[in-house]
């Protein structure tokens, strides 16, 4: 039987990954995280796994080999809040942890399959997997950078020595903005199409950022990708050993949000037998609102994300994406009939 690893496996990407393998019929999981934060169980619960072992301990036990052979590991365990300033506490869950499992992975013969983040474009205006457009804007952004660049070290630049079978598969995803079920630990690092979910059912309103790096109200674009399709992509690697790399996973499509805030509205009024608005009319009617931008992420926020597709079309990967009108209408009718 195939025996995998899921780091961060109580996480978002981590929980739904082991519902995409569970559908496939693998359940040998090795699931493993950190429940100091206790709810996130409820992601665990409805999942087949072999085990669960706390982070704490599983990183050295696995490279001593304690769990036999591994097939692959898809690690998702990080810090993922890009407002954390604690640079110290982000590149030792980001970075150093990060190597020590990949030289593991190497030692024991597993796959790496890693989340990398579009965070390590920072504030560039392209976003194709190429040093000269990463320009990290935080501490996050950098601690995804340095592994990556380390990746690229130890595997060749363009993952030569992994394609030519001299090490084990590493493909590293730079997640664009994912969003999607069981996200609802996540606090203010949830989607914004989670937040404005509640903040509709609690104040008949979504707020969105005013006019800011030269686009007008709830105008900045991002490249939002449906959790779903970062599962499928993830399992289309894994049926690919051969394929090695840095690779965006996103849409290719940026999107407003505007675009999330009027699906989110038009999918409630759906349920309540109200008509669908335009977004003018949402807005007229104060259903749409526009905050000013806030002064601690001036500097610090990407206006504008789409990922670059080239690279990950390059390896066959023909997966095709949901747009933001049919991803965040799925997720606010999952969201509506969660207890």
């Amino acid at each position: 039987m195939t025996r995998l690893v899921v780091t961060g496996a109580a996480g978002f990407i981590g929980s739904n990954i082991i519902k995409g393998l569970n559908a496939r019929g693998l359940t040998d999981i090795i699931a493993v995280d950190d429940l100091t934060q206790g709810d996130k169980f409820r992601n665990l619960a409805p999942l087949a796994i072999a085990d669960y072992v706390d982070a704490g301990t599983f990183y050295d036990a696995f490279a001593a080999g304690h769990y036999g052979q591994i097939e692959a590991v898809f690690h998702e365990g990080a810090c993922s809040d890009t407002m954390e300033q604690n640079g110290q506490y982000m590149m030792a869950n980001n970075y150093t942890l990060s190597t020590d499992l990949f030289h593991a992975c190497q030692k024991r013969g597993a796959r790496l399959l890693y989340a990398s983040s579009a965070a390590t474009y920072g504030g560039s205006s392209t976003f194709r997997e190429e040093p000269a457009f990463e320009h990290p804007l935080n501490v996050y952004g950098y601690s995804k950078l340095l592994f990556d660049q380390r990746m690229r070290r130890e595997c060749g630049k363009n993952f030569e020595r992994t394609l030519a079978g001299r090490t084990h598969q590493v493909v590293g995803f730079r997640y664009f903005n994912v969003y999607g079920p069981q996200e609802q630990h996540k606090g203010r690092m949830a989607s914004v199409a989670f937040h404005q979910f509640n903040q509709f059912k609690a104040e008949g309103k979504v707020k969105l950022f005013g006019e800011y790096g030269g686009y007008a109200g709830g105008g900045q674009m991002r490249d939002f990708v449906y959790v779903d399709d970062v599962v499928a992509v993830n399992l289309w690697f894994f049926d690919h050993p051969a394929q090695s790399g840095i690779f965006n996973l996103g849409t290719g499509h940026a999107q407003p949000f505007n675009d999330v805030a009027i699906t989110v509205v038009n999918t409630l009024r759906e349920q309540r037998g109200e008509a669908a608005l335009s977004l003018e009319q949402a807005v007229a009617a104060g259903l749409i609102e526009y905050i000013p931008f806030p002064d601690a992420l001036r500097g610090k926020y990407q206006s504008y994300t789409q990922a670059d597709l080239g690279a990950l079309r390059g390896t066959g990967c023909l997966h095709q994406f949901a747009n933001v009108q049919s991803g965040v209408r799925s997720y606010v009718q999952a969201l509506s009939t969660t207890p």
